[in-house]
């Protein structure tokens, strides 16, 4: 559970500009696309894996065309949803194999291989800012044409320099539109996409709109600058919670072009409407061609990364110190009640009395919810110190060879100053 959200299986979001338009996408399927047949394609090597398909280089005999098909083992509403898109930076398609069980989609191949592949290269080394200037342009007429010019508005929710492709002419072209389907715009949605490039409201399966692709746009354009993988060394899970949780976003380095940094700080923004939209980003970008002094300023950025990149390391460790006393934190949660557990249960042994066990109960429950809060304010401590501190603390309220004590000395609400006794318990209480 992460910001009191479960987490599901993704999936792509498509929400409708006008119901005549939603009617005409929920043809039946083969009604708005060409069908291949599966024997027309020859296929070759498997060049990756898409939202619930692998992908492979093909040739589509009939045409003598070189594709790319994504195996499937069904054919959703992602055809029909490809069928109506046409833009230069969105990846062509060209029909779906609608033969059970040899579902696919055919599109055109992009020989460049994923952004990602690219940015973890060595070639990537010599990166220039017109490169990525080119293709931050690029990226983002291609998602603004998604959200504003295309039949429907589509919300793609996985947007991540695995899903850009490049052609041999190096222009990028968005790619995997998963298993997608139609809803309202008030529809709750689920999970979706990939934790490290996923904007709080898409971890916690609230309503979302545009701006949840701004957010994974920053992501892309981070790693375009840093050519690192983001949240690198985390599980999902920890980027989930360390995302929505305690509001960390990645690193931008102190040495990075400002007007860079300014447009991934405005796409990471907390609230979706705080978000700048994708014509608003385009805009941006086009003030930042027009600087003469940027080019200088974030070549040289990039060809210093040995200088810079110490910052994104300390960043991570320092996260991944974060993740771990949680963790340990926890562990001592357990150990506490474990034997505040088997306290109880040896104070409930040596007792006769019918009435004790719910005031034996009732005690625990307020000595742990004490000692709780305790934790909680001793928060700050070192790790290893606050745990041998409440390991000691806890040997002095709750010791298990009991020895005598009034009951007097107990204080509803606060800490036992001294160790509890079962003499005051003498069935002879009860006589009358």
């Amino acid at each position: 559970m992460i910001g009191g959200k479960p987490l599901s299986s993704y999936w792509l979001i498509i929400q409708e500009k006008r119901v005549s338009k939603c009617h005409y996408a929920m043809a039946s399927l083969g009604a708005s696309f060409v069908q291949i047949r599966f024997d027309d394609i020859l296929f070759y090597e498997n060049c990756g894996g898409g939202s619930f398909g692998s992908v492979y280089r093909a040739r589509w005999l009939s045409q003598d065309k070189e594709v790319a098909v994504k195996k499937l083992l069904k054919i959703e509403k992602e055809a029909e949803i490809l069928s109506v898109l046409s833009h230069r930076n969105i990846i062509q398609f060209y029909g779906a194999i609608l033969e059970a069980p040899n579902y696919g989609i055919v599109t055109e191949y992009a020989s460049g291989g994923s952004l990602f592949d690219y940015l973890s290269s060595a070639e990537s080394e010599d990166i220039s800012m017109k490169q990525i200037m080119t293709w931050a342009m690029d990226i983002a007429k291609g998602m603004h044409y998604l959200h504003a010019e295309a039949p429907f508005t589509v919300i793609h929710r996985d947007l991540k320099s695995r899903n850009v492709v490049l052609t041999a002419d190096a222009v990028p072209k968005i790619c995997d539109f998963g298993a997608s389907k139609f809803h309202s715009h008030t529809t709750h949605m689920s999970l979706v996409g990939t934790f490290p490039w996923m904007a709080p409201e898409v971890i916690q399966s609230l309503p979302v709109s545009e701006t949840c692709d701004t957010y994974s746009y920053g992501v892309v354009l981070w790693e375009m600058l840093t050519r690192e993988v983001p949240f690198k060394g985390l599980e999902g899970l920890q980027v989930a919670w360390l995302v929505v949780e305690k509001n960390e976003r990645l690193t931008i380095p102190s040495s990075c072009p400002a007007s860079f940094a300014c447009l991934m700080r405005s796409c990471w923004v907390t609230e979706p409407k705080d978000r700048p939209l994708f014509k608003h980003i385009l805009s941006t970008l086009e003030s930042m061609w027009s600087d003469s002094h940027l080019p200088e300023e974030c070549n040289t950025f990039l060809h210093n990364k040995a200088e810079w990149r110490c910052e994104i390391e300390a960043t991570l460790e320092r996260l991944k110190r974060l993740e771990r006393d949680l963790s340990t934190k926890e562990q001592v949660l357990k150990e506490r009640e474990r034997r505040l557990k088997m306290w109880e249960r040896k104070l409930i042994e040596q007792s006769n009395i019918p009435f004790f066990l719910p005031v034996a109960a009732a005690l625990s429950s307020e000595l742990f919810v004490d000692s709780s809060v305790e934790e909680e304010l001793s928060s700050e401590a070192s790790c290893d110190g606050e745990l041998q501190a409440i390991m000691r603390e806890f040997d002095q309220m709750f010791p298990l060879e009991f020895p005598s004590v009034n009951l007097n000395s107990l204080t509803q609400g606060h800490k036992i100053p001294m160790p509890l006794s079962l003499a005051v318990f003498d069935s002879s209480d009860d006589s009358d």
